[in-house]
């Protein structure tokens, strides 16, 4: 039997206008938390996959998401469906320029770990993920962009052991987040 929190909100509720903030409200977003944990998504257009990604960051304790205005998939009913009222209770960040909301955090202390196979990241097991951490994941299949991966303090990767070099962007945000609060000593 389905736990009655595992429910989509009700279609009503889906109808209702999201407040979406922007990247000038992250330091009042900030304010008051000592140890803040965020999702960053680099243009994810898929809105089952933005949907998943806002549930995970909710599930694993996330201050707020932030996502990029123009090449990612809108806040719609199917995002919020998916996302299962985690849309509604997790504030979420749309960003007109996303090098902007990371200068923002980093400003405040925040540390920018983006994702990436690229050869000088490390392991997301070896890195350091506690403290005031931003988490970066990129877009289907073309990842963060350059800029972003620039602007980002260190880079990690999830160790791939098969033949897929991949894995889809919201089981990969859920293997990042979680290793993030393991290391945090959540329990």
């Amino acid at each position: 039997m389905p736990r009655s929190d595992d429910r989509p909100p009700r279609h009503a509720d889906l109808k209702r206008p999201l407040k979406l903030y922007n990247e000038n409200d992250i330091p009042d977003l900030l304010k008051d938390i000592s140890d803040p944990l965020i999702l960053i998504l680099d243009g994810v257009q898929d809105p089952h996959n933005l949907g998943a990604c806002i549930r995970s960051a909710e599930c694993a304790g996330c201050a707020f998401v932030i996502i990029t205005k123009k090449s990612s998939a809108p806040v719609n009913e199917t995002v919020r469906t998916v996302a299962v009222g985690a849309a509604e209770s997790l504030p979420i960040v749309q960003a007109g320029n996303l090098r902007n909301a990371l200068v923002k955090l980093k400003t405040a202390g925040v540390w920018i770990a983006g994702t990436s196979d690229h050869k000088t990241s490390q392991s997301l097991y070896a890195a350091k993920l506690t403290g005031p951490l931003a988490i970066v994941m990129g877009a289907e299949g073309d990842g963060i962009r350059h800029l972003t991966a620039v602007t980002c303090d260190f880079l990690i990767r999830i160790p791939m052991l098969g033949e897929v070099p991949c894995l889809n962007v919201s089981v990969s945000t859920g293997v990042c987040l979680f290793e993030a609060v393991r290391q945090r000593g959540h329990r």
